[in-house]
């Protein structure tokens, strides 16, 4: 039975009642009215509030459920779903409420998949453009400096030496750049390589001390597998970096019963309230793509911990 028929047939037995009670039971009105029959009504009018009161409140909880996780909900967070709760109208508009939001995940999955494949594409071909382009022309560079200071008198020369260190450099730092567009280490040696080298980059350009913890036993993974726990370590420890203040940052990569855990834990600062800028957010994205979930949360002494748990079955967007 509806809402609609239920609050109608619960007002409809009790008017009925109170007709009865006029029509054949007797139960006068007097002028003025008596406090016995003042009794009688307001008992009469009190019991049909509380019984209305309570339909409403049965009736209208799934509804004030349905409105609180509306206002909430995340699509970065997918399952969060109603029960079919209540009857007829209700349980229908809840049902095509988590109906819509099965569809929308699936929608938002789609395009996540097709934004981030589209981003790794251009990184790939920027990498390949530094490495092929700027880096062989500051090769040529330093080539050229280092053959024209043999042959200058010692002043110049040492200019020139000190030029060719300024474009040697430069040249790592592009290689350096080229290795975070598309980390050429992942491609050739495996995810535990591009971690190891991941966190010794890291532990050089900031001065923090890196441990890394992996297990010997990892499974293999798909390609985009270990392109997406790289990238949300990438992610993590930029943030230890920029955010933190911390001074130390484990690594660990570990297995679980049905796929992998990566988890980058700082002794910082730590979080108070967590607020998801583009860059968590992108890490979220990067989770759902390969059927995973991301977890953020203090430290179980001081500091953050991210947590990046990946299946071995990727995920069919």
């Amino acid at each position: 039975m509806s809402l609609f028929w239920r609050i109608f047939a619960l007002n409809a037995v009790v008017l009925g009642a109170a007709t009865a009670l006029l029509l054949w039971a007797p139960v006068t009105v007097s002028v003025p009215v008596l406090l016995t029959e003042a009794v009688i009504l307001v008992g009469g009018l009190a019991v049909m509030l509380v019984a209305n009161a309570a339909l409403l409140r049965l009736g209208l909880a799934p509804l004030d459920r349905l409105t609180k996780l509306m206002t909430t909900v995340d699509l970065l967070r997918p399952g969060q779903r109603l029960p079919a709760s209540g009857g007829g109208g209700v349980a229908e508009l809840i049902r095509t409420f988590n109906a819509m939001l099965e569809r929308l995940e699936q929608e938002r999955a789609a395009s996540s998949a097709r934004a981030l494949l589209a981003q790794e594409a251009e990184r790939r071909r920027i990498a390949q453009e530094l490495h092929d382009e700027v880096g062989q022309s500051m090769t040529a560079i330093l080539l050229g400096l280092k053959r024209s200071a043999d042959d200058v008198p010692e002043p110049q020369r040492r200019e020139l030496q000190e030029l060719q260190e300024i474009t040697r450099e430069s040249l790592d730092e592009v290689r350096r750049l080229v290795r975070r567009l598309r980390p050429g280490v992942l491609d050739d040696l495996g995810l535990v390589s591009a971690l190891t080298s991941l966190s010794e980059d890291f532990a050089t350009h900031t001065g923090l001390l890196v441990s890394r913890r992996f297990d010997t036993d990892l499974p293999p993974l798909a390609p985009e597998t270990e392109l997406v726990l790289y990238r949300v370590a990438q992610e993590s420890l930029t943030n230890v970096a920029r955010h933190a203040d911390a001074g130390r940052v484990t690594v660990a990569l570990r297995r679980a019963a049905d796929g992998v855990v990566l988890t980058v834990t700082d002794d910082g600062s730590g979080i108070e309230a967590l607020r998801e800028g583009a860059g968590i957010r992108g890490m979220r994205e990067r989770a759902l793509l390969v059927g995973g979930s991301l977890d953020i949360t203090p430290a179980p002494r001081a500091g953050t911990r991210v947590q990046l748990t990946a299946p071995l079955a990727r995920k069919q967007l």
